[in-house]
Protein backbone atom coordinates (compact mmCIF):
# COMPACT_ATOMS: atom_id res chain seq x y z
CA UNK A 1 0.00 0.00 0.00
CA UNK A 2 1.13 3.61 -1.29
CA UNK A 3 2.19 5.14 2.81
CA UNK A 4 2.08 8.60 0.96
CA UNK A 5 -1.12 10.63 2.41
CA UNK A 6 -3.99 10.24 0.43
CA UNK A 7 -5.72 13.86 0.26
CA UNK A 8 -9.43 13.09 -0.12
CA UNK A 9 -10.48 16.79 0.21
CA UNK A 10 -8.47 17.90 -2.87
CA UNK A 11 -9.53 15.04 -5.00
CA UNK A 12 -13.10 16.31 -4.40
CA UNK A 13 -11.73 19.97 -6.21
CA UNK A 14 -11.86 19.43 -9.91
CA UNK A 15 -8.54 20.84 -10.97
CA UNK A 16 -9.94 24.13 -12.88
CA UNK A 17 -11.75 25.20 -9.92
CA UNK A 18 -14.81 23.99 -7.42
CA UNK A 19 -17.03 21.69 -7.57
CA UNK A 20 -20.95 22.07 -7.73
CA UNK A 21 -21.91 22.64 -3.92
CA UNK A 22 -18.97 23.93 -3.07
CA UNK A 23 -17.43 27.53 -2.32
CA UNK A 24 -14.47 28.93 -0.31
CA UNK A 25 -15.46 30.46 3.46
CA UNK A 26 -13.11 32.24 6.17
CA UNK A 27 -13.85 31.85 9.37
CA UNK A 28 -11.36 33.41 12.17
CA UNK A 29 -8.37 33.90 9.73
CA UNK A 30 -8.75 30.16 8.58
CA UNK A 31 -10.25 29.15 5.64
CA UNK A 32 -12.41 25.89 4.53
CA UNK A 33 -14.82 24.72 1.58
CA UNK A 34 -18.38 25.25 2.88
CA UNK A 35 -20.92 22.30 1.14
CA UNK A 36 -23.97 23.00 0.37
CA UNK A 37 -27.13 20.67 0.41
CA UNK A 38 -28.14 21.34 -2.75
CA UNK A 39 -26.27 18.97 -4.64
CA UNK A 40 -24.62 16.11 -2.87
CA UNK A 41 -23.98 13.59 -5.66
CA UNK A 42 -21.73 16.63 -6.93
CA UNK A 43 -19.33 16.06 -4.60
CA UNK A 44 -17.50 12.41 -5.02
CA UNK A 45 -14.70 10.75 -7.63
CA UNK A 46 -13.82 7.03 -7.92
CA UNK A 47 -12.00 5.67 -5.46
CA UNK A 48 -9.31 4.35 -7.98
CA UNK A 49 -8.19 8.35 -8.19
CA UNK A 50 -6.81 7.43 -4.75
CA UNK A 51 -5.86 4.01 -4.71
CA UNK A 52 -3.80 3.86 -7.98
CA UNK A 53 -1.59 0.55 -7.07
CA UNK A 54 -3.90 -1.13 -5.20
CA UNK A 55 -7.71 -1.58 -4.64
CA UNK A 56 -7.86 -2.55 -1.37
CA UNK A 57 -8.55 -0.33 1.90
CA UNK A 58 -5.18 0.12 3.99
CA UNK A 59 -5.73 -2.36 7.01
CA UNK A 60 -4.01 0.27 9.79
CA UNK A 61 -4.63 3.71 8.74
CA UNK A 62 -5.22 7.11 10.26
CA UNK A 63 -8.39 9.95 9.10
CA UNK A 64 -7.38 13.41 9.86
CA UNK A 65 -9.69 16.43 9.54
CA UNK A 66 -10.19 19.87 10.49
CA UNK A 67 -13.50 20.86 10.27
CA UNK A 68 -16.03 23.85 11.52
CA UNK A 69 -19.43 21.99 12.51
CA UNK A 70 -22.70 24.78 12.38
CA UNK A 71 -24.86 24.53 15.09
CA UNK A 72 -27.55 21.90 14.39
CA UNK A 73 -30.54 20.52 15.61
CA UNK A 74 -30.56 17.84 17.86
CA UNK A 75 -30.69 13.91 17.12
CA UNK A 76 -29.41 14.94 13.49
CA UNK A 77 -26.49 13.11 12.26
CA UNK A 78 -24.31 14.29 9.32
CA UNK A 79 -21.79 12.20 7.42
CA UNK A 80 -18.41 13.57 6.56
CA UNK A 81 -17.71 11.78 4.40
CA UNK A 82 -18.29 7.65 2.96
CA UNK A 83 -16.99 5.10 0.79
CA UNK A 84 -19.30 3.47 -1.21
CA UNK A 85 -19.83 0.45 -3.85
CA UNK A 86 -21.71 1.64 -6.78
CA UNK A 87 -25.48 0.74 -7.09
CA UNK A 88 -25.27 -0.33 -3.30
CA UNK A 89 -26.28 1.48 0.09
CA UNK A 90 -23.78 0.07 2.46
CA UNK A 91 -21.03 1.94 3.26
CA UNK A 92 -17.83 -0.01 3.47
CA UNK A 93 -15.98 3.19 5.14
CA UNK A 94 -17.77 6.17 6.68
CA UNK A 95 -17.17 9.17 9.14
CA UNK A 96 -20.70 10.65 10.79
CA UNK A 97 -21.46 13.04 13.52
CA UNK A 98 -24.33 13.36 15.92
CA UNK A 99 -25.10 15.28 19.25
CA UNK A 100 -22.22 14.75 21.31
CA UNK A 101 -21.18 11.33 19.07
CA UNK A 102 -18.53 10.41 16.87
CA UNK A 103 -19.47 7.25 14.62
CA UNK A 104 -17.02 5.32 12.29
CA UNK A 105 -18.37 3.03 10.25
CA UNK A 106 -17.17 0.03 8.20
CA UNK A 107 -18.34 -3.09 6.79
CA UNK A 108 -17.18 -6.17 7.88
CA UNK A 109 -17.30 -9.50 5.64
CA UNK A 110 -16.39 -11.96 8.21
CA UNK A 111 -20.35 -12.62 8.13
CA UNK A 112 -22.31 -14.24 5.74
CA UNK A 113 -23.39 -11.31 3.23
CA UNK A 114 -21.35 -8.57 5.44
CA UNK A 115 -22.27 -6.68 8.03
CA UNK A 116 -22.58 -3.00 9.31
CA UNK A 117 -20.22 -1.94 11.97
CA UNK A 118 -20.26 1.38 13.97
CA UNK A 119 -17.73 2.41 16.58
CA UNK A 120 -19.04 5.58 18.40
CA UNK A 121 -17.15 7.74 20.41
CA UNK A 122 -18.64 9.76 22.90
CA UNK A 123 -19.26 13.10 24.25
CA UNK A 124 -17.13 14.39 21.46
CA UNK A 125 -18.73 17.96 20.82
CA UNK A 126 -18.18 19.98 17.55
CA UNK A 127 -21.10 21.49 16.90
CA UNK A 128 -19.74 24.67 18.53
CA UNK A 129 -18.71 27.02 15.57
CA UNK A 130 -15.11 26.49 15.92
CA UNK A 131 -12.08 25.17 14.22
CA UNK A 132 -11.49 21.08 15.35
CA UNK A 133 -8.76 18.80 14.32
CA UNK A 134 -9.84 14.94 14.58
CA UNK A 135 -7.96 12.42 14.24
CA UNK A 136 -9.09 8.61 13.87
CA UNK A 137 -6.16 5.75 14.09
CA UNK A 138 -7.58 2.52 13.15
CA UNK A 139 -5.53 -0.77 13.86
CA UNK A 140 -7.47 -3.99 13.72
CA UNK A 141 -9.76 -4.17 16.51
CA UNK A 142 -8.43 -1.00 18.67
CA UNK A 143 -9.86 2.45 17.28
CA UNK A 144 -8.31 5.72 18.92
CA UNK A 145 -10.41 9.08 18.53
CA UNK A 146 -7.77 12.26 19.57
CA UNK A 147 -9.57 15.68 18.93
CA UNK A 148 -7.72 18.85 19.17
CA UNK A 149 -4.35 16.74 20.31
CA UNK A 150 -6.57 16.31 24.04
CA UNK A 151 -6.06 12.78 25.56
CA UNK A 152 -7.13 10.05 23.25
CA UNK A 153 -10.47 8.37 23.44
CA UNK A 154 -9.74 4.23 23.10
CA UNK A 155 -12.26 1.52 21.88
CA UNK A 156 -11.64 -1.53 21.38
CA UNK A 157 -14.68 -3.87 19.10
CA UNK A 158 -14.92 -7.35 18.96
CA UNK A 159 -14.98 -7.10 15.40
CA UNK A 160 -11.24 -5.97 13.74
CA UNK A 161 -11.52 -3.59 10.55
CA UNK A 162 -11.08 -5.82 7.52
CA UNK A 163 -7.89 -6.94 6.36
CA UNK A 164 -8.65 -6.96 3.09
CA UNK A 165 -11.62 -4.31 2.48
CA UNK A 166 -12.40 -4.00 -1.68
CA UNK A 167 -13.09 -0.07 -2.98
CA UNK A 168 -13.10 -1.48 -7.15
CA UNK A 169 -16.10 0.00 -8.66
CA UNK A 170 -16.32 2.26 -5.00
CA UNK A 171 -16.51 6.10 -4.81
CA UNK A 172 -16.01 8.67 -2.10
CA UNK A 173 -18.13 11.09 -1.35
CA UNK A 174 -17.12 14.33 0.62
CA UNK A 175 -20.25 15.54 2.94
CA UNK A 176 -22.72 13.09 2.40
CA UNK A 177 -24.41 9.48 1.59
CA UNK A 178 -24.95 9.48 -1.87
CA UNK A 179 -28.22 10.82 -1.24
CA UNK A 180 -30.02 14.57 0.53
CA UNK A 181 -30.20 13.44 4.07
CA UNK A 182 -27.17 13.61 6.61
CA UNK A 183 -25.53 16.07 4.51
CA UNK A 184 -22.83 17.51 6.52
CA UNK A 185 -23.67 22.07 6.84
CA UNK A 186 -19.91 23.72 7.66
CA UNK A 187 -16.88 24.29 6.64
CA UNK A 188 -14.32 21.52 5.67
CA UNK A 189 -10.32 22.21 5.16
CA UNK A 190 -8.57 18.90 6.41
CA UNK A 191 -9.56 15.33 5.14
CA UNK A 192 -6.57 12.94 4.39
CA UNK A 193 -6.13 9.21 4.36
CA UNK A 194 -2.86 8.52 6.44
CA UNK A 195 -2.13 4.74 5.51
CA UNK A 196 0.24 2.51 8.02
CA UNK A 197 0.46 5.01 10.48
CA UNK A 198 -1.11 6.60 13.52
CA UNK A 199 -0.65 10.38 12.34
CA UNK A 200 -1.18 11.95 15.72
CA UNK A 201 2.39 12.61 16.39
CA UNK A 202 2.47 14.59 13.34
CA UNK A 203 -0.42 16.63 13.68
CA UNK A 204 0.08 17.36 17.61
CA UNK A 205 3.61 18.97 17.73
CA UNK A 206 1.86 22.51 15.84
CA UNK A 207 1.29 25.65 17.72
CA UNK A 208 -2.03 26.20 16.46
CA UNK A 209 -3.39 22.19 16.55
CA UNK A 210 -6.57 22.97 15.33
CA UNK A 211 -5.44 23.77 12.61
CA UNK A 212 -2.52 21.78 12.11
CA UNK A 213 -2.26 20.75 8.04
CA UNK A 214 -0.94 17.60 6.81
CA UNK A 215 -2.17 17.96 3.29
CA UNK A 216 -4.41 20.74 2.68
CA UNK A 217 -5.85 21.79 -1.25
CA UNK A 218 -3.87 24.55 -2.49
CA UNK A 219 -6.83 27.36 -2.68
CA UNK A 220 -6.72 26.89 1.14
CA UNK A 221 -3.26 27.11 1.86
CA UNK A 222 -3.21 30.71 2.74
CA UNK A 223 -2.99 30.12 6.84
CA UNK A 224 -2.23 32.99 8.52
CA UNK A 225 1.72 32.99 9.76
CA UNK A 226 0.96 33.45 13.61
CA UNK A 227 -1.44 31.53 15.64
CA UNK A 228 -5.15 33.08 16.09
CA UNK A 229 -4.12 32.97 20.13
CA UNK A 230 -2.03 32.53 22.74
CA UNK A 231 -3.18 29.00 23.10
CA UNK A 232 -1.05 26.36 24.49
CA UNK A 233 -1.14 22.63 24.20
CA UNK A 234 -3.29 21.09 27.50
CA UNK A 235 -1.28 17.83 26.96
CA UNK A 236 2.32 17.52 26.13
CA UNK A 237 2.93 14.72 23.30
CA UNK A 238 6.70 13.52 23.87
CA UNK A 239 5.78 10.29 22.59
CA UNK A 240 3.88 8.48 19.97
CA UNK A 241 2.80 5.83 22.63
CA UNK A 242 -0.25 6.19 25.01
CA UNK A 243 1.82 4.63 28.53
CA UNK A 244 0.04 4.22 32.11
CA UNK A 245 2.73 4.57 34.66
CA UNK A 246 2.45 3.91 38.69
CA UNK A 247 -0.01 1.04 40.28
CA UNK A 248 -0.84 -2.24 38.01
CA UNK A 249 -3.39 -1.36 36.30
CA UNK A 250 -6.24 -3.61 34.95
CA UNK A 251 -5.98 -5.06 31.54
CA UNK A 252 -9.18 -5.99 29.54
CA UNK A 253 -10.65 -5.22 26.12
CA UNK A 254 -10.85 -1.49 26.33
CA UNK A 255 -7.12 -1.55 27.12
CA UNK A 256 -6.13 -3.63 24.76
CA UNK A 257 -3.09 -2.45 22.69
CA UNK A 258 -1.84 0.00 25.66
CA UNK A 259 0.99 0.25 27.50
CA UNK A 260 1.87 0.21 30.96
CA UNK A 261 5.69 0.91 32.43
CA UNK A 262 6.55 -0.58 35.71
CA UNK A 263 8.55 1.78 37.60
CA UNK A 264 9.85 -0.40 40.37
CA UNK A 265 10.60 -3.53 38.00
CA UNK A 266 12.03 -0.63 35.45
CA UNK A 267 9.98 -3.05 32.53
CA UNK A 268 7.30 -1.85 29.75
CA UNK A 269 4.39 -4.06 29.56
CA UNK A 270 1.21 -4.54 26.79
CA UNK A 271 -2.00 -5.56 27.38
CA UNK A 272 -3.29 -8.43 25.33
CA UNK A 273 -6.60 -8.03 26.56
CA UNK A 274 -6.59 -10.08 29.32
CA UNK A 275 -2.82 -10.23 30.61
CA UNK A 276 0.03 -7.93 30.52
CA UNK A 277 3.14 -8.89 28.28
CA UNK A 278 6.61 -8.24 29.07
CA UNK A 279 7.87 -5.57 25.95
CA UNK A 280 10.89 -4.39 27.49
CA UNK A 281 13.37 -5.07 30.53
CA UNK A 282 16.22 -2.95 32.21
CA UNK A 283 18.29 -6.14 31.72
CA UNK A 284 17.95 -9.79 29.91
CA UNK A 285 17.29 -12.37 33.06
CA UNK A 286 16.21 -15.66 33.47
CA UNK A 287 14.87 -16.02 36.83
CA UNK A 288 11.57 -14.18 35.70
CA UNK A 289 9.50 -16.90 37.47
CA UNK A 290 8.91 -15.92 40.98
CA UNK A 291 7.83 -17.87 43.87
CA UNK A 292 3.90 -17.51 44.49
CA UNK A 293 2.72 -20.10 46.73
CA UNK A 294 4.83 -23.03 48.52
CA UNK A 295 2.45 -26.15 48.29
CA UNK A 296 2.44 -28.52 51.03
CA UNK A 297 1.37 -32.08 49.40
CA UNK A 298 1.55 -35.34 50.85
CA UNK A 299 4.52 -36.40 49.87
CA UNK A 300 7.28 -36.69 47.19
CA UNK A 301 5.27 -35.03 44.22
CA UNK A 302 5.98 -36.97 41.33
CA UNK A 303 3.83 -35.08 38.31
CA UNK A 304 1.30 -32.23 38.74
CA UNK A 305 -1.71 -31.84 36.32
CA UNK A 306 -3.68 -28.28 36.33
CA UNK A 307 -7.02 -27.84 34.47
CA UNK A 308 -10.49 -26.31 34.78
CA UNK A 309 -14.02 -27.23 35.70
CA UNK A 310 -16.40 -25.04 33.60
CA UNK A 311 -18.73 -22.75 36.28
CA UNK A 312 -16.48 -24.20 39.02
CA UNK A 313 -12.50 -22.81 38.03
CA UNK A 314 -9.08 -24.14 38.64
CA UNK A 315 -7.94 -27.09 39.98
CA UNK A 316 -4.62 -28.68 39.99
CA UNK A 317 -4.18 -32.72 41.21
CA UNK A 318 -0.92 -33.45 42.25
CA UNK A 319 0.62 -37.31 41.85
CA UNK A 320 2.66 -37.93 45.30
CA UNK A 321 4.87 -41.25 45.81
CA UNK A 322 4.02 -42.24 49.06
CA UNK A 323 1.45 -44.42 50.01
CA UNK A 324 -0.80 -43.99 52.77
CA UNK A 325 -1.85 -40.86 52.53
CA UNK A 326 -2.23 -40.69 48.62
CA UNK A 327 -2.12 -37.76 46.36
CA UNK A 328 -4.51 -34.75 46.68
CA UNK A 329 -6.40 -32.15 44.36
CA UNK A 330 -6.25 -28.86 44.97
CA UNK A 331 -8.83 -25.61 44.12
CA UNK A 332 -7.61 -22.14 43.51
CA UNK A 333 -9.22 -20.15 45.93
CA UNK A 334 -8.79 -16.44 46.47
CA UNK A 335 -5.64 -16.57 44.56
CA UNK A 336 -4.15 -19.35 45.74
CA UNK A 337 -4.63 -23.43 45.60
CA UNK A 338 -6.63 -24.88 48.64
CA UNK A 339 -6.66 -28.26 49.79
CA UNK A 340 -9.85 -29.61 47.87
CA UNK A 341 -10.01 -33.42 47.88
CA UNK A 342 -7.95 -37.11 48.97
CA UNK A 343 -7.30 -39.65 46.60
CA UNK A 344 -5.90 -43.09 47.47
CA UNK A 345 -2.95 -43.63 45.09
CA UNK A 346 -0.45 -45.89 44.78
CA UNK A 347 3.58 -44.41 44.18
CA UNK A 348 1.38 -42.37 41.72
CA UNK A 349 3.16 -40.83 38.53
CA UNK A 350 0.99 -38.83 36.92
CA UNK A 351 -2.16 -37.66 36.30
CA UNK A 352 -4.26 -37.00 33.03
CA UNK A 353 -7.65 -34.60 32.96
CA UNK A 354 -9.88 -34.83 30.09
CA UNK A 355 -13.43 -34.73 28.80
CA UNK A 356 -15.82 -37.09 27.02
CA UNK A 357 -18.93 -35.08 25.69
CA UNK A 358 -19.79 -33.65 28.93
CA UNK A 359 -18.29 -36.11 31.24
CA UNK A 360 -15.27 -35.11 33.20
CA UNK A 361 -12.57 -38.00 34.08
CA UNK A 362 -9.04 -37.66 36.05
CA UNK A 363 -6.84 -40.88 35.32
CA UNK A 364 -3.83 -41.69 37.64
CA UNK A 365 -0.48 -43.80 36.70
CA UNK A 366 -0.34 -45.70 39.81
CA UNK A 367 3.44 -47.13 39.69
CA UNK A 368 2.98 -49.80 42.58
CA UNK A 369 0.31 -52.70 44.25
CA UNK A 370 -2.62 -52.00 46.14
CA UNK A 371 -2.78 -53.72 50.11
CA UNK A 372 -4.29 -56.42 48.51
CA UNK A 373 -1.59 -57.05 45.72
CA UNK A 374 -3.37 -55.34 43.12
CA UNK A 375 -2.00 -53.77 40.38
CA UNK A 376 -4.56 -51.03 39.22
CA UNK A 377 -4.43 -47.33 37.85
CA UNK A 378 -7.62 -45.77 38.28
CA UNK A 379 -9.91 -43.51 35.89
CA UNK A 380 -12.14 -41.45 38.24
CA UNK A 381 -15.01 -38.94 37.34
CA UNK A 382 -16.48 -35.74 38.46
CA UNK A 383 -19.45 -35.92 40.43
CA UNK A 384 -21.53 -33.12 39.92
CA UNK A 385 -23.68 -33.68 42.47
CA UNK A 386 -21.34 -34.50 45.26
CA UNK A 387 -18.60 -31.90 43.55
CA UNK A 388 -15.65 -34.25 44.03
CA UNK A 389 -13.94 -36.99 41.47
CA UNK A 390 -15.14 -40.28 42.19
CA UNK A 391 -13.87 -44.03 41.11
CA UNK A 392 -15.27 -44.92 37.77
CA UNK A 393 -13.07 -47.59 36.01
CA UNK A 394 -10.16 -49.52 37.18
CA UNK A 395 -7.31 -51.21 34.74
CA UNK A 396 -4.90 -52.84 34.81
CA UNK A 397 -1.44 -51.92 34.39
CA UNK A 398 2.17 -52.76 34.99
CA UNK A 399 4.73 -49.94 36.71
CA UNK A 400 2.22 -47.48 35.24
CA UNK A 401 4.22 -44.18 34.02
CA UNK A 402 1.74 -42.03 31.88
CA UNK A 403 -1.34 -41.74 30.46
CA UNK A 404 -1.95 -39.77 26.96
CA UNK A 405 -5.88 -38.92 26.19
CA UNK A 406 -6.74 -37.81 22.09
CA UNK A 407 -9.53 -38.26 20.01
CA UNK A 408 -9.18 -39.75 15.97
CA UNK A 409 -11.90 -39.51 13.74
CA UNK A 410 -14.80 -39.01 16.66
CA UNK A 411 -13.78 -41.68 19.22
CA UNK A 412 -12.20 -40.98 22.41
CA UNK A 413 -8.89 -42.93 23.50
CA UNK A 414 -6.35 -43.43 26.16
CA UNK A 415 -2.95 -44.68 26.22
CA UNK A 416 -1.24 -45.86 29.09
CA UNK A 417 2.44 -46.41 29.19
CA UNK A 418 3.96 -49.76 30.98
CA UNK A 419 6.89 -49.30 32.30
CA UNK A 420 7.68 -52.71 33.63
CA UNK A 421 6.54 -56.39 34.97
CA UNK A 422 8.73 -57.54 37.71
CA UNK A 423 12.30 -57.21 36.18
CA UNK A 424 11.00 -57.26 32.86
CA UNK A 425 11.00 -53.61 31.10
CA UNK A 426 10.27 -55.30 27.66
CA UNK A 427 6.31 -55.59 28.01
CA UNK A 428 3.19 -53.88 26.05
CA UNK A 429 1.78 -51.00 26.82
CA UNK A 430 -1.82 -50.23 25.58
CA UNK A 431 -4.26 -48.30 23.74
CA UNK A 432 -8.18 -48.07 24.87
CA UNK A 433 -10.88 -47.15 23.18
CA UNK A 434 -13.87 -45.97 24.29
CA UNK A 435 -16.97 -47.77 23.62
CA UNK A 436 -20.08 -45.40 24.54
CA UNK A 437 -22.29 -48.19 24.73
CA UNK A 438 -20.69 -49.59 27.57
CA UNK A 439 -19.43 -46.41 28.96
CA UNK A 440 -16.17 -47.81 29.36
CA UNK A 441 -12.82 -48.14 28.12
CA UNK A 442 -11.69 -51.25 26.30
CA UNK A 443 -8.35 -52.57 25.57
CA UNK A 444 -8.12 -51.55 21.80
CA UNK A 445 -4.37 -51.83 20.36
CA UNK A 446 -1.08 -53.32 22.03
CA UNK A 447 2.39 -52.17 21.67
CA UNK A 448 5.48 -52.92 22.51
CA UNK A 449 7.77 -50.71 24.65
CA UNK A 450 11.12 -51.11 26.78
CA UNK A 451 10.53 -49.28 30.22
CA UNK A 452 8.88 -46.71 28.42
CA UNK A 453 7.65 -43.59 30.26
CA UNK A 454 5.89 -41.01 28.26
CA UNK A 455 2.74 -40.86 25.48
CA UNK A 456 2.99 -37.84 22.83
CA UNK A 457 -0.04 -37.43 20.89
CA UNK A 458 -0.23 -34.91 18.17
CA UNK A 459 -1.73 -34.58 14.49
CA UNK A 460 -0.15 -33.26 11.52
CA UNK A 461 -3.02 -32.04 8.92
CA UNK A 462 -5.06 -35.21 8.14
CA UNK A 463 -2.54 -37.75 10.40
CA UNK A 464 -2.52 -38.85 13.87
CA UNK A 465 0.90 -39.43 15.41
CA UNK A 466 1.83 -41.34 18.40
CA UNK A 467 5.06 -41.42 20.31
CA UNK A 468 6.49 -43.37 22.60
CA UNK A 469 9.50 -42.63 24.96
CA UNK A 470 11.55 -45.93 25.64
CA UNK A 471 13.75 -45.73 28.51
CA UNK A 472 15.70 -48.66 29.35
CA UNK A 473 15.66 -52.40 27.63
CA UNK A 474 17.06 -54.49 31.42
CA UNK A 475 20.65 -53.94 29.76
CA UNK A 476 20.86 -50.28 28.01
CA UNK A 477 19.44 -47.14 27.68
CA UNK A 478 20.90 -46.54 24.44
CA UNK A 479 17.63 -47.98 22.45
CA UNK A 480 15.26 -47.27 20.07
CA UNK A 481 12.14 -44.84 20.87
CA UNK A 482 9.38 -45.30 17.90
CA UNK A 483 6.79 -42.94 16.14
CA UNK A 484 3.40 -44.44 14.83
CA UNK A 485 1.05 -43.25 12.64
CA UNK A 486 -2.92 -43.55 12.54
CA UNK A 487 -3.78 -45.93 9.09
CA UNK A 488 -6.58 -48.05 8.88
CA UNK A 489 -8.11 -48.40 12.85
CA UNK A 490 -4.72 -48.66 14.67
CA UNK A 491 -1.28 -47.26 14.72
CA UNK A 492 1.44 -48.13 12.63
CA UNK A 493 5.04 -47.77 13.02
CA UNK A 494 5.95 -44.63 10.94
CA UNK A 495 9.65 -44.12 12.19
CA UNK A 496 12.54 -45.09 14.89
CA UNK A 497 14.97 -42.87 16.28
CA UNK A 498 17.38 -43.95 18.61
CA UNK A 499 17.40 -42.27 21.89
CA UNK A 500 19.71 -42.84 25.23
CA UNK A 501 17.08 -43.38 28.04
CA UNK A 502 14.18 -41.31 26.89
CA UNK A 503 11.97 -39.74 29.41
CA UNK A 504 9.60 -37.23 27.43
CA UNK A 505 8.40 -36.32 23.83
CA UNK A 506 7.50 -32.90 23.24
CA UNK A 507 5.67 -31.48 19.69
CA UNK A 508 5.61 -27.73 18.57
CA UNK A 509 5.53 -25.68 15.54
CA UNK A 510 7.23 -22.76 14.73
CA UNK A 511 5.05 -21.49 11.98
CA UNK A 512 4.19 -23.93 9.76
CA UNK A 513 7.44 -26.02 10.27
CA UNK A 514 6.72 -28.84 13.05
CA UNK A 515 9.58 -29.84 15.37
CA UNK A 516 9.61 -32.86 17.64
CA UNK A 517 11.87 -32.81 21.21
CA UNK A 518 13.06 -35.83 23.30
CA UNK A 519 14.57 -35.56 26.88
CA UNK A 520 17.74 -38.15 26.88
CA UNK A 521 17.90 -38.74 30.67
CA UNK A 522 21.70 -41.23 30.43
CA UNK A 523 24.16 -43.38 28.98
CA UNK A 524 24.08 -46.70 30.48
CA UNK A 525 24.86 -50.51 29.44
CA UNK A 526 25.34 -53.19 31.56
CA UNK A 527 28.32 -54.46 28.89
CA UNK A 528 30.29 -51.04 29.30
CA UNK A 529 32.21 -49.16 32.09
CA UNK A 530 29.96 -46.22 33.46
CA UNK A 531 31.56 -43.20 31.97
CA UNK A 532 32.60 -40.05 33.94
CA UNK A 533 30.07 -37.67 32.87
CA UNK A 534 26.76 -40.56 33.54
CA UNK A 535 24.05 -38.08 33.73
CA UNK A 536 25.23 -35.10 31.31
CA UNK A 537 23.80 -36.08 28.06
CA UNK A 538 22.42 -34.27 24.60
CA UNK A 539 18.74 -34.25 23.60
CA UNK A 540 17.80 -33.88 20.66
CA UNK A 541 15.19 -31.39 18.31
CA UNK A 542 13.95 -33.30 15.06
CA UNK A 543 12.02 -31.52 12.18
CA UNK A 544 9.65 -33.19 10.23
CA UNK A 545 10.68 -33.14 6.50
CA UNK A 546 8.02 -33.23 4.54
CA UNK A 547 9.90 -34.33 1.07
CA UNK A 548 11.91 -37.23 3.15
CA UNK A 549 8.11 -37.83 5.35
CA UNK A 550 10.54 -38.73 8.18
CA UNK A 551 11.70 -36.41 11.15
CA UNK A 552 15.37 -35.73 10.89
CA UNK A 553 17.76 -33.96 13.42
CA UNK A 554 17.65 -30.32 13.49
CA UNK A 555 19.45 -29.77 17.01
CA UNK A 556 21.28 -31.34 19.47
CA UNK A 557 21.08 -29.47 23.16
CA UNK A 558 23.29 -30.68 26.56
CA UNK A 559 21.31 -31.58 29.32
CA UNK A 560 21.30 -33.21 32.25
CA UNK A 561 19.16 -35.44 34.03
CA UNK A 562 18.08 -34.77 37.50
CA UNK A 563 19.09 -37.36 40.73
Amino acid sequence: TDLRPLDILSEAVPAGGLARGMRVFQVQGVRGFQLSASRPRALGFPASRLFIHCDRFPEEFSIIVTLRALRRPAKRNEYIFTLMVEESPSVLVGLRYAPDKLHFLFWSQERAGGWQTRVTFPNVSLSDNQWHTLVLAVSGQSFSLTVDCSIPKDVVVETPFPASLSVRRASFYLGNRRRRKGVFTGLLRQLVLLPGADATPRICHAVNFKVATLSVPTVLQDVPAKPVSNEVLKYPYETDMKVTLGARPRCTKQEKAQFWFNASRRGLYLCNGSTWLSMLEVQQRLDYVEEYQNLVTNSETMGIEVFTIPKLGLFAAVANRITPPGSAIYRWTDGKFVHYQNIPTYQAQSWKYFTIGKKIFLAVANFEQNERGQEFSVIYKWSRRKAKFLTYQRISTHSARDWEAFVIEGEAFLAVVNHREGNNHNIDSVIYRWNPRTGLFEANQTIPTSGAYDWEFFTIGPYSFLAVANTFNGTSTKIYSHIYIWLSGSFQLFQSILTFGAADWEVFHIGDRVFLAVANSHSYDSGMPAPSNFYAINSSIYELNITAQMFVKFQDLLTYRYL
